[in-house]
């Protein structure tokens, strides 16, 4: 089972998942959290993280995986938290930079990988980091 903690691709994660018949046999739930305040809620994701270190950080997106275990049946989750633009970049964190993290059931930390896609439409580096995402929930 798998569960899905998307920010900057909105459920397209889930959407992808779920385009496929029988899929809730493997997706156990995707949660959403665009917002800061949905990422310390449905998450568990420390205010102090967010704060220290941005939303769009190595911290946030662990942060994210392992809570999306945490609160959920699954056994792997995948975190995915960006700048997908056209605005809200900056030098540190351009548009185009997508953060994902990998947690296991019983592993001691996820795994963190950073994506910079480089200054493309928000379309693509969505669907670049849709594309990252379901390769990171392969075995």
């Amino acid at each position: 089972m798998v569960a899905l903690a998307e920010s900057c691709t909105g459920g397209l994660v889930s959407a992808a998942l779920t385009e496929i018949a029988g899929s809730s046999a493997v997706l156990d739930r995707g949660f959403v959290t665009y917002s800061n305040e949905a990422k310390q809620q449905m998450l568990g994701v420390p205010a102090a993280t967010i704060d220290a270190r941005g939303a769009v950080s190595r911290e946030t997106a662990r942060a994210m995986a392992e809570g999306a275990i945490a609160h959920s049946r699954a056994q792997v989750a995948v975190a995915i938290t960006g700048v997908a633009g056209p605005g809200g970049g900056s030098p540190e964190k351009p548009v185009g930079m997508v953060v994902f993290a990998r947690a296991e059931r019983n592993q001691t930390e996820a795994l963190v990988e950073e994506k910079r896609f480089g200054e493309l439409e928000r379309g693509e580096i969505r669907y670049k980091a849709v594309l990252t995402a379901l390769e990171l929930l392969l075995p």
